[in-house]
């Protein structure tokens, strides 16, 4: 059974901590997507890390405020940082940290492995853990389009609590592809078809990132949306066959 931590006082600030039988193979942080919304929860997330512990690995199944629940910026983008440093008590190798994220959850994976990046004061910064690897599953990589184009309906937009030019300074230091090159690299699996999150996130952050210096792939699979967090698909395959051993 997995072992739940809290992080901070707020019910939504917690994660669940699966340890394998034997050595871990490493840690890999789990993080839910659904638009960043309240209605949706880390309960995405428990069938990924079910399969990820059997395969060996160490798994934060990593929970955050969502709007909705007191989330929106600076809160959910400063609990993932929180959520993320907890590993450091917790008796986990912290050497190396994939961070696995699906929708608004590789949103928030991508961000988090820029935290050394920003500022000091800026939410999430100075990481007492270093994100060194991403997956992000159909992830949301480029907040000003996303709230531009009205990916999610105004997700984006009630996530950083307005429009991109009326809080311009909120998205440059919350948006992954504001946030390129990074130092981690950055694997996007994406599916053609998938009619939530376009296509083209993953591409454009790719493109970006990789004229930027950066190490940064994508690896179109087939299916929707959610094929990319279903342990039987070949999209699954594909990310643990990635994930270091």
């Amino acid at each position: 059974m997995p072992e739940r931590h809290a992080y901070g006082t707020d019910p939504a600030q917690f994660g669940e901590l699966s340890r394998p039988t034997g050595a871990s193979r490493g840690t890999v942080v789990v993080v839910h997507g659904g638009f960043w919304r309240a209605r949706y929860d880390l309960s995405l997330g428990r069938p990924l890390a079910a399969d990820l512990v059997a395969r060996g690995h160490t798994v934060w199944n990593l929970e955050y405020r969502r709007v909705g629940n007191g989330g929106g910026w600076p809160t959910t983008f400063a609990d993932v940082a929180a959520g993320i440093d907890k590993l450091l008590d917790l008796d986990v190798d912290t050497a190396a940290i994939v961070a696995v994220g699906h929708s608004a959850g590789g949103h928030l994976a991508t961000w988090a492995a820029g935290r050394g990046n920003l500022a000091p004061g800026a939410p999430g910064a100075r990481p007492r853990v270093q994100v060194t690897g991403v997956v992000s599953q159909a992830g949301v990589l480029d907040l000003v389009s996303c709230a531009r184009d009205g990916v999610g309906g105004t997700a984006a937009i009630d996530l950083m609590g307005g429009h991109p030019h009326e809080v311009p300074e909120r998205y440059r230091l919350g948006d992954p592809l504001a946030a390129v090159p990074l130092t981690a690299p950055v694997l996007c699996v994406h599916a053609r078809g998938d009619d939530s999150v376009p296509f083209s996130q993953s591409v454009d952050y790719v493109a970006a990132a990789t004229r930027a210096g950066a190490t940064a792939r994508l690896h179109e699979v087939s299916g929707d949306h959610f094929t990319v967090i279903d342990p039987d698909s070949a999209a699954w395959a594909t990310i643990v066959a990635e994930l270091p051993r």
